[in-house]
């Protein structure tokens, strides 16, 4: 038993970076993005090679085990372990040189690929393996899988980009890993020297031939390249602390040809006939894991190549030559960049999208990157599709069709011990069909756990038996990542599964996606890490708290790694009471970015206000869940009082400002926003008589919140436009009645007596939601769906013109009431002010306005609800440009809590405010959500406005200039 205080001490002892032996820093590193899970002693997060050789020297005195670990993404275990885990991420994560005469980089282990490449771009030049997880998966975690990516059939795996590396070996020794037998440890050669015969002729002759030891770069004629045959060792024969790499010129103009076949099969016929085209990629995929509307020509599956070129017209010349020579069905061109980008991110999401079948349930990891030489591929995938339907399984094949190399996800059980034995069985006669191929078990993604164990049936007892001597070779107390490669664990141990719980947790959401099952919501985060980019690109959103703070727990995957280790009740042991979860959920921001842009469709903000509802449970809250969370209450009783002149003259007086701050639980750098001295439905009231313009559809227009009270301005140029539209605009009723009219040929509302005004608001109950005041939130939406009941008798939609809003009533409306179908009917009634306007009045062309646009889309809207019409409608008005993606960072109550401010500014500071100081004088600076505008008032000065209020002033003025 290893004595866990005496070797945290020491470590610290010794150690400049973290030494983290905490339930948190333990649970955040028990799983990769395999199947597997080991429970850790620690986590070190050394700051430079003489850390790493300080920890090694106490781990191997202690007789701890240490696993190196970069990005985290690997698929078959390597980077989990019962030891002490080595960070790279950290610190050691620099680019230390970059030499464009020479063509090569020297880099730290923890350095994330797209910062090298983003490096290497102006010199002309990239590193040319490049995975999936590119925007996340570190140089020191690529060298330890030999990873390869999309374009290995023109530059290879990391192996052949790698020229030096400086590694440490478990006893110490630093060794400078080179050609000509430079930098091998003590033994080494003569262990190969002795073997040379069976090198020769003992490994399979393919590119994506990953499995094992590369031990065949040791021998003469290939250079005896020390460093090369060390990548793929996964994390077993030294630790890697600096590379120097060599990078490729990169094409100056690319062209991509999207080829469709009809099906899998001809697609992998067609593939190995296109690489004496020179192309860059080669990729497959079919139908299964593509979204709808996708763009992609019509086809059953579709084989990705692109192609370079000095110029774009040489570029795609040569692809268009590629589509004369390939027979297919459909094909697509493009050179534009950004539909470059579009198309290929179709292809890099199937990692993520491969978790699910089409039917909705499970698929893992375990058998995903099996390689064979690539005119074998056909027949490869005609018997692997057969062995599948023997066992009863299901799994989408794609990836590297160019070079034999096959991703699936399959749909194993590995909840049941029936389904974990039919797991084993699979993979055993999988590894055989492999090498009947001649083929390699892993073709990218290493060995680790999930392969290992079938080693010697591609090559061999005495094979594997040298490898197991070249490990003592390099590692003779079997100190670094034990259980890998060699002595491996059994393949169906250690599953992640195994430790949680049978029966399904009470819960408050529906999970509708997971057959109502919280622990299979978790489950859905298998690792894939796309919440750990540390740069947003383009509209996507997730993860803003992770790039504000750079720490895995305040990730997408982190938390879901801390709820998973909650339900597992072994690290985390006070289950929803837990305080590491609370914790790492404070700082998200409940953006919902991940419920788009993660690719298997994680819900944190869900999740969160699941935890939150249970962990505050017949316990006091915190100060901001009465004061914000419970908005509506509060504001309305303003209203109703009247008072809200009185409450601003209050809180513009410091003093009081500051203890009200300090009473709600809201952060003192806050100011607190104006209360409307005319609501929304007061200034309705007012101007009800007049009559409305045009005969048009009935729309009923929801009064938010933060419309009604905060900024009425944008409901009154909702109206104005909707009206000018030539829409019929109502609001919902107040009171419930059997079937009151709704509308009558004028603008009135639903309660047309105007006796019963003031009994009730609808409301969608956000705040309730976001603060896990679950029970209030049902109440509150319930009592909404029994005033909307008249609303919904009809065919008028619902326009909802605050984009959080509006995603609380799409989606968590129906998934805290699944057992009231009026709940799916208000939810599929609801519209944003531009789609209602694209559905219901098709013919109106709104006002020229001719201006730049700047500002933020919603991260609601993006995530839920979609800015397609928003986009059109803006283009139909004149106005250019492109809103920004990410989070205005105060995203509701988040950005006034106290303790938020940090993260609060960093997030706005990623992408917002930069755009708006950017915009020139003339742009339309426009935020649809309450909370962009006001993060963009208190934070610069600026006035954001709604899409609505921009067209209604553009109207006014183009009614004055006529009059």
């Amino acid at each position: 038993m290893t004595d866990l205080s005496g070797l945290q001490a020491e470590l610290r002892g010794v150690v400049r970076g973290e030494v983290s032996f905490d339930t948190t820093a333990r649970a955040l590193v028990t799983m990769d993005a395999s199947n597997y899970r080991r429970v850790p002693l620690g986590v070190v997060a050394p700051r430079d090679a003489d850390d790493v050789a300080a920890a090694l020297e106490v781990c191997r005195a202690r007789g701890a085990p240490v696993v190196a670990r970069g990005g985290g993404t690997s698929i078959a275990g390597q980077a989990t372990g019962t030891g002490v885990v080595l960070d790279f991420t950290r610190h050691m994560d620099a680019l230390l040189e970059l030499d464009p005469d020479s063509r090569t980089a020297v880099v730290q282990p923890g350095l994330v690929l797209d910062r090298l490449q983003e490096a290497a771009a102006p010199h002309g030049l990239r590193f040319g393996p490049d995975p999936s997880t590119h925007s996340r998966c570190t140089l020191g975690g690529m060298i330890g899988n030999n990873s390869c990516g999309s374009h290995s059939v023109a530059w290879g795996t990391t192996a052949d980009s790698v020229r030096e590396l400086s590694v440490v070996t478990a006893r110490g020794e630093r060794l400078r890993l080179g050609r000509g037998w430079s930098g091998a440890p003590d033994g080494l050669r003569e262990l190969v020297e002795g073997e040379l015969a069976r090198l020769r002729t003992g490994f399979p002759e393919l590119p994506r031939r990953i499995s094992g030891y590369a031990l065949d770069a040791l021998l003469p004629e290939k250079g005896a390249h020390v460093a090369r045959s060390f990548c793929g060792s996964e994390g077993t024969l030294g630790v890697l602390t600096e590379a120097v790499v060599e990078l490729v010129q990169a094409p100056r103009a690319r062209a991509l040809a999207v080829l469709a076949y009809a099906d899998e099969g001809a697609a992998a016929e067609a593939a190995a006939g296109l690489l004496a085209h020179g192309p860059l990629t080669v990729e497959g995929m079919a139908a299964d894991l593509v979204r709808p509307a996708a763009g992609l020509p019509r086809g059953g599956a579709w084989l990705f190549v692109e192609t370079g070129g000095e110029t774009e017209a040489e570029a795609r010349a040569r692809a268009e030559a590629i589509v004369r020579a390939a027979d297919v069905v459909d094909a697509l061109v493009v050179t534009d960049p950004a539909g470059q980008r579009a198309l290929w991110r179709i292809r890099e999401d199937a990692s993520g999208t491969a978790t699910r079948m089409p039917d909705g349930s499970e698929a893992w990891p375990g058998w995903e990157d099996c390689a064979v030489p690539p005119d074998r591929l056909g027949a490869y995938l005609r018997d692997f599709r057969g062995l599948l339907s023997a066992h009863g399984l299901r799994g989408t094949p794609y990836g590297h069709f160019g070079d034999g190399c096959i991703h699936v996800r399959i749909d194993f059980d590995l909840l049941t011990p029936a389904g974990v034995g039919r797991f084993r069985r699979f993979s055993e006669e999988l590894a055989e069909l492999v090498v009947s191929h001649g083929g390699s078990l892993s073709g990218e993604h290493g060995d680790g756990q999930a392969r290992a164990e079938l080693l010697p049936k591609m090559y061999g007892e005495e094979m594997v038996a040298l490898f197991e001597r070249a490990k003592r070779v390099w590692d003779p107390d079997d100190l670094l990542n034990p259980g890998m490669l060699v002595r491996p664990d059994p393949l169906d141990a250690n599953l992640r599964f195994s430790v949680l719980p049978r029966e399904p947790v009470d819960v408050a959401f529906g999970y509708p996606a997971d057959g109502g099952d919280f622990s299979a919501a978790v489950r859905r985060c298998v690792g894939v890490a796309k919440c750990r980019t540390t740069q947003a690109s383009g509209p996507a959103v997730m993860c803003p708290s992770f790039r504000a703070t750079g720490q895995e727990q305040h990730s997408t995957r982190g938390r879901a790694r801390l709820l998973h280790e909650m339900l597992a009740g072994e690290l985390v042991t006070d289950g929803w009471r837990s305080t590491e979860v609370r914790d790492a959920l404070d700082l998200c921001l409940s953006c919902k970015g991940c419920r788009s842009d993660c690719p298997v469709g994680v819900d944190m903000a869900t999740y969160k206000a699941e935890f939150l509802h249970h962990h505050y449970a017949g316990r006091r809250r915190p100060a901001a869940h009465y004061s914000m969370g419970r908005l509506p209450v509060w504001l309305r009783w303003a209203a109703r009082t009247r008072t809200a002149r009185v409450a601003n003259a209050l809180a513009s007086v410091r003093p009081l400002a500051w203890a009200a701050k300090r009473l709600g639980g809201i952060a003192p750098e806050r100011g607190v926003p104006r209360l409307a001295t005319e609501p929304f439905t007061r200034w309705w009231e007012r101007r009800r008589g007049r009559g409305a313009a045009g005969g048009g559809d009935l729309v009923v227009l929801w009064p938010d919140t933060f419309t009604e009270h905060l900024s009425p301005s944008v409901g009154r140029a909702a109206v104005r436009v909707l009206e000018a539209a030539g829409l019929r605009v109502a609001l919902p009723p107040t009171v419930h009645l059997e079937r009151p009219p709704v509308g009558d040929g004028r603008t009135v509302a639903l309660d047309p007596i105007g006796l019963l005004r003031g009994r009730g608001r609808v409301c969608c109950g956000l705040t309730y939601v976001s603060t896990g005041q679950l029970d209030r939130a049902r109440r509150v939406m319930r009592r909404t769906l029994d005033l909307m009941e008249p609303v919904l008798e009809t065919a008028a939609p619902v326009v909802v013109l605050e984009p959080s809003c509006a995603a609380a009533l799409r989606t968590d409306l129906p998934e805290l009431l699944p057992d009231d179908p009026r709940a799916r009917r208000l939810a599929d009634r609801v519209l944003t002010f531009a789609q209602a306007l694209e559905r219901h009045a098709p013919a109106w062309t709104p006002p020229r306005l001719n201006r730049p646009v700047a500002g933020q889309t919603h991260c609601h809207q993006h995530a839920v609800l979609g800015d397609a019409a928003e986009r059109r409608l803006r283009e139909a008005a004149g106005l250019t440009g492109e809103l920004t993606g990410g989070c205005c960072g105060l995203a509701g109550n988040f950005g006034f809590e106290r303790g938020h401010w940090e993260v609060s500014t960093a997030c706005a500071e990623e992408q917002l405010l930069p755009s708006v100081r950017r915009a020139g004088a003339g742009a339309a600076i426009l935020a649809d959500g309450f909370s962009c505008r006001t993060q963009l008032e208190q934070l610069a000065g600026i006035r954001g406005r709604h899409l609505a209020e921009v067209l209604a002033q553009a109207l006014d003025e183009r009614e004055e200039q006529a009059g």
